[in-house]
């Protein structure tokens, strides 16, 4: 097993225990909202946002406690963004990491709700003393993940993706969507572990470099698999993209040439990682799982 595999299961098993701590079903009427919310925190998904939060953190030595912490509030909003983005106003999609989606399994009230408490769990974690003694760290994390998932990042974006199939949007249009979207919140799962660990400049911007390279990869790869991958491999409905009218990597570049543009951006990733030597190993691996991956 690779180091990457290794260390991303650890992290997914610290992960869930905080979700499970954290998450403990009270006796009231609100039992349903806490039900559903470890309904989607504790199911079985790729923790690639979390992981990458915990690898970046290991580059300088961050207590791991601290550094779980991070991860689960990447996780928790994350999670949040796939129970709004199932809703029937949105993608409306049945199906999400292989069983059903939040709304179907629950309601659509109490999706909404478990989205809108999984956001601010995100915040009360990063705000905890238990996250870093320094006041200015949590700031630092909280103001972070907020642009990342607000108007400017992944809220924004899934408002241009809404709106997608009216744009006739171009490459350069379809990446800052996806910027947006999806690499915000990757840009911040590795950017937390430089401010958990005080990185220095060149190595923030070697960090942010990679990030936004992933980023992208990932989305690119996501497309070609919603038209390669069964329903089944993918743990949600395949085909989604096309069926809606959304312009995509996959159908902008054709799935050859997209995934060719996705193996540049795994290149141009790594390299990034050289200022950090052999300790980057694992994060080289996830750039490389980035587009092997079959879900």
């Amino acid at each position: 097993m690779s180091d990457f595999e290794t260390d991303r299961r650890h992290a997914n098993v610290q992960v869930a225990a905080l979700f499970d701590a954290l998450l403990q079903v009270p006796d009231g009427p609100e039992n349903r909202l806490v039900e559903a919310m470890r309904y989607t925190t504790l199911s079985d998904g790729k923790g690639f946002r979390p992981y990458l939060c915990y690898a970046s953190a290991q580059l300088f030595n961050v207590d791991e406690a601290h550094a779980i912490r991070a991860a689960a509030a990447v996780e928790a909003v994350h999670c949040y963004s796939l129970v709004h983005d199932d809703l029937p106003s949105m993608d409306d999609d049945d199906m999400r990491r292989g069983k059903p989606s939040l709304h179907v399994a629950f309601d659509e009230a109490t999706a909404i709700l478990a989205g809108d408490a999984l956001l601010t769990l995100a915040f009360d974690i990063l705000s905890d003393e238990a996250t870093h003694k320094e006041a200015g760290k949590r700031i630092d994390l909280m103001a972070a993940l907020a642009r990342a998932a607000g108007m400017r990042g992944m809220v924004g974006g899934q408002m241009i993706d809404l709106q997608s199939p009216q744009l006739a949007l171009d490459a350069g249009g379809l990446t800052r969507l996806q910027k947006m979207k999806t690499g915000a919140l990757i840009g911040f799962a590795v950017e937390a572990g430089a401010i958990l660990g005080a990185a220095d400049e060149a190595e923030r911007h070697a960090l942010t470099g990679y990030a936004h390279d992933i980023g992208l990869a990932f989305q690119i790869a996501d497309d070609v698999l919603d038209v390669d991958a069964a329903s089944s491999d993918l743990g949600k409905t395949a085909g989604k993209d096309a069926e809606d009218g959304k312009v995509t990597f996959a159908s902008l570049l054709g799935q050859e040439r997209a995934r060719d543009q996705a193996g540049l951006l795994v290149e141009q990733a790594i390299a990034h990682l050289s200022i950090f030597g052999a300790s980057a190993d694992s994060l080289r691996q996830a750039a490389e799982f980035v587009i092997n991956r079959q879900n």
